[in-house]
Parts: C-alpha cells; sequence; structure tokens
C-alpha cells in the first residue's frame, strides 16, 4: 500500500492509498475530531459531527466493490485522531473464520 498526500481545498484534508492498483481516497473536513480511548475492556470512539462523517465515510470507502482484502487505514493521534488517542486501523476482511 502507498500513500499520497493531495493538496484538497483548505476546507478538507485527503489522503489517498492505492492497494493491488485500486485507488482509495479517505477525506476528512477541517474541523473533524476523533479521539480513540482503551478503557481496558472497552474502546470508546469519540467525534464530533464531522469525525463521525469522517468515520462513516472512511468505512464506505473500504466498503466499495473492487476494494481488495486487506486494504487498511491507519488513524493514529496526530494523524487523524486527536492528540492522546490510541490508534486505530480500519481493515477489510471478506475471509471468513
Amino acid at each position: 500500500m502507498t500513500y499520497e498526500f493531495s493538496s484538497a481545498p483548505a476546507e478538507s484534508t485527503q489522503v489517498t492509498t492505492v492497494t493491488n492498483g485500486v485507488v482509495q481516497v479517505f477525506t476528512w473536513e477541517e474541523d473533524a475530531r476523533i479521539e480513540v480511548r482503551n478503557l481496558g475492556r472497552e474502546v470508546v470512539i469519540e467525534a464530533n459531527a464531522a469525525g463521525l462523517r469522517a468515520l462513516a465515510g472512511h468505512l464506505l470507502t473500504l466498503a466499495k466493490d473492487g476494494v481488495p482484502d486487506g486494504s487498511h487505514l491507519h488513524l493514529e493521534d496526530s494523524n487523524g485522531l486527536a492528540d492522546g488517542s490510541v490508534g486505530l486501523v480500519l481493515e477489510r476482511c471478506d475471509e471468513e473464520d
């Protein structure tokens, strides 16, 4: 998977990934805030409305037809998540256990 950062309008940030030749574009609105906390036996994902739209968009991007199994997006504090957040990986897996 390769990452490319594109210049998007000031109102949003975009990350473009390519997995097995399939391009995926993940977008955040400028005011999106997403925080992930690990409480031991639970994980809390707290977000404002723009953050929730961003997460929903990320999941829909991964769910599109033709997106390869194993495609994923890493979110970390200061890289898509609020400072102090634990990392979060959104990954497509079509294989059944």
